[in-house]
C-alpha cells in the first residue's frame, strides 16, 4: 500500500484505531423522503425545494457531485473529481450556499453524493481550472496518495481487488492513509460549514468500512447522515452489511425485486417485503425504485416502464421499510447522456426533464408517509394476483390495482370513520363506522387515503 514518509508522531496518530460513531438510522427527523435531483444545477434545485420539495412534505434533496470534476458533457464527468472545490458544471460555491439555504427555508435538508473512493481516469483542465494528470492533482493528491494497484478490478470474489484495485479505471485513493483521509474530511467538513445535512458515499464498497468509519469520526458532525453506496452481489467478498456501523446503506435488491414482481410476478407476494425478503434490516435501509446508475443499465424500473414505475413508487412511499429515494432524472437514449441545459431545469417536464419527484401520484405519497409515519401494515388484502391493499394503523389506507381489469371492492381498514381526500385521484372516499368503504379502481391505478387530509 502506497504511503508518504510520516514522522514517527505521525504514524502513532494514524495508527489508532477509531471506534465508529454511532449510526443514524434513516434520515433524523419525522419526514424520511429524499428527492435525487439528478444532475440539477443548485440554482435549479433551490427553487425546486421551494416550489415543491417544501411544500410536498419532502424531508431531504439529494444533489449531485459538487466537487471540480473533469470536462465534458456526460452525466459521468460529476464522478471523476479533480479537485475538492465547489466548482463542477452543477453551480459554484456561492450557488451551492444559496441552495441550502434556500432549501433549509423550505424546510428541507439537503444530502450531498461524495465522490471519495477515487478522482479521474486522464489529464487536463478540470472545470475550475486545476490542472491534474491521473495520479497528481497539484495542492491535493500525488502518485504516494493512490494504492499500488493501478489496473482495473475484476475479480469480486477477492476483497482486496476489489478495494484496492481501480474501479473503471479511476485513480484509487489510498483511504488507509493518514492523509488521504484527513483530506477527505477536510471536503466533507467544508460542505458541512456551507450547512449540508448529510452525505451519499459513492462506491462506498470500494473502500474498506473501517476506512470510511475513520474518515466519519473527523467530522465537525461525526453523527451526521451518512447514506452508503454498496451494491449486493452474491457470494461476493465485499457486502452492504458491513457498512451499517457507519449508517446507512442502499438496498439494491430492493428495487431489482420490485422490478421483477412488477414486471413479471404478483403483487400479492409483497405481503412480507423487505426483511422477510432478505433484505437488510428497514432501520439502515435506504431505498429506491430507480437511480442514476439502474435507470440506465436496466437493473430496476425506469420512467421508461410508465404505469409499472409509477406503481412501484407509490407502494414504496405506502410501505413501512427503509428510507425511500424518488429518483428525479431526465429523458435519454444516449447512455452517456449529460442533462438538458447543462443542468439548468427551468421547469418540470420540459427540455427533457422528467421530475418524477413532481408527478402527482409519486408527490401526493409523501404527505401519506409523513401521516403513516411509525404506524404497522394492517388490513392486509390481496386476490392472490396483482391487486393489494393495506393499511398503516389508523392513519392511512392504500390500494393498489395492477390487473388489465378494473376492481370494485369493499375494504376493510381501521381509519376513524369520516370523509377523506383520495390523494392519487382528488376524489372524496368516505370510511363508515365499521371502518369499511366501497371504491372502484381502473386498471394500474391507486387509492390512498390518510387522516391530515380529509378534504381535496
Amino acid at each position: 500500500m502506497a504511503r508518504r514518509h510520516l514522522s514517527a508522531a505521525a504514524l502513532a496518530v494514524a495508527a489508532v484505531v477509531m471506534s465508529p460513531t454511532s449510526a443514524q438510522a434513516s434520515p433524523p427527523g419525522t419526514k424520511d423522503v429524499t428527492a435525487v435531483l439528478f444532475e440539477w444545477k443548485f440554482v435549479s434545485v433551490a427553487r425546486e425545494c421551494t416550489n415543491t420539495l417544501g411544500p410536498a412534505g419532502y424531508g431531504y434533496v439529494q444533489v449531485s457531485p459538487p466537487a471540480e470534476h473533469i470536462q465534458g458533457p456526460q452525466w459521468w464527468t460529476s464522478y471523476q473529481p479533480v479537485s475538492y472545490k465547489i466548482a463542477g458544471r452543477l453551480g459554484d460555491r456561492a450557488a451551492f450556499r444559496n441552495m441550502v439555504n434556500t432549501c433549509h427555508a423550505a424546510g428541507v435538508k439537503v444530502v450531498v453524493d461524495t465522490v471519495i473512493n477515487h478522482m479521474s481516469a486522464g489529464d487536463g483542465t478540470g472545470t475550475g481550472g486545476s490542472s491534474y494528470t491521473k495520479y497528481d492533482y497539484p495542492g491535493l493528491y500525488s502518485s504516494y496518495d493512490f494504492d499500488d494497484c493501478t489496473s482495473r478490478i475484476g475479480n469480486y470474489q477477492d476483497r482486496w481487488n476489489v478495494q484496492h484495485c481501480e474501479l473503471v479505471g479511476l485513480a484509487d485513493l489510498d483511504t488507509g492513509e493518514n492523509y488521504v483521509r484527513g483530506a477527505i474530511a477536510g471536503y466533507m467538513n467544508d460542505l458541512l460549514s456551507l450547512g449540508v445535512d448529510g452525505f451519499r458515499i459513492d462506491a462506498a464498497k470500494h473502500m474498506d468500512a473501517a476506512d470510511l468509519a475513520n474518515i466519519k469520526s473527523r467530522l465537525s458532525n461525526p453523527s451526521v447522515y451518512w447514506k452508503q453506496e454498496a451494491i449486493f452481489g452474491a457470494g461476493e467478498a465485499v457486502q452492504p452489511t458491513e457498512y451499517t456501523g457507519n449508517g446507512d446503506v442502499q438496498e439494491f435488491r430492493y428495487g431489482y425485486d420490485l422490478k421483477r414482481v412488477f414486471n413479471s410476478e404478483n403483487l400479492a407476494y409483497l405481503k412480507n417485503y423487505g426483511e422477510g425478503w432478505g433484505h437488510m434490516n428497514s432501520s439502515v435501509a435506504g431505498v429506491f425504485v430507480d437511480n442514476h446508475d439502474t435507470e440506465r443499465n436496466g437493473s430496476t424500473l425506469s420512467y421508461k416502464d410508465g404505469a409499472n414505475y409509477t406503481l412501484a413508487n407509490v407502494f414504496m412511499l405506502a410501505w413501512p421499510y427503509g428510507a425511500p429515494d424518488i429518483h428525479s432524472g431526465y429523458e435519454f437514449t444516449d447512455h452517456d447522456a449529460g442533462p438538458p441545459n447543462g443542468g439548468q431545469a427551468n421547469a418540470c417536464w420540459q427540455d427533457g426533464w422528467k421530475c418524477q419527484h413532481n408527478w402527482p401520484e409519486i408527490k401526493s405519497m409523501v404527505g401519506f408517509r409523513n401521516a403513516t409515519r411509525g404506524e404497522p401494515v394492517t388490513n392486509w388484502w390481496d386476490n392472490g394476483g396483482d391487486a393489494i391493499a393495506f393499511g398503516r394503523g389508523g392513519k392511512g389506507f392504500v390500494a393498489i390495482n395492477h390487473e388489465s381489469g378494473s376492481l370494485t371492492r369493499t375494504y376493510q381498514t381501521s381509519l376513524p370513520a369520516g370523509a377523506y381526500c383520495d390523494v392519487q385521484n382528488n376524489t372524496t372516499v368516505t370510511v363508515n363506522s365499521s371502518g369499511q368503504f366501497t371504491a372502484a379502481l381502473g386498471s394500474n391505478t391507486a387509492l390512498a387515503i390518510h387522516v391530515g387530509k380529509p378534504r381535496c
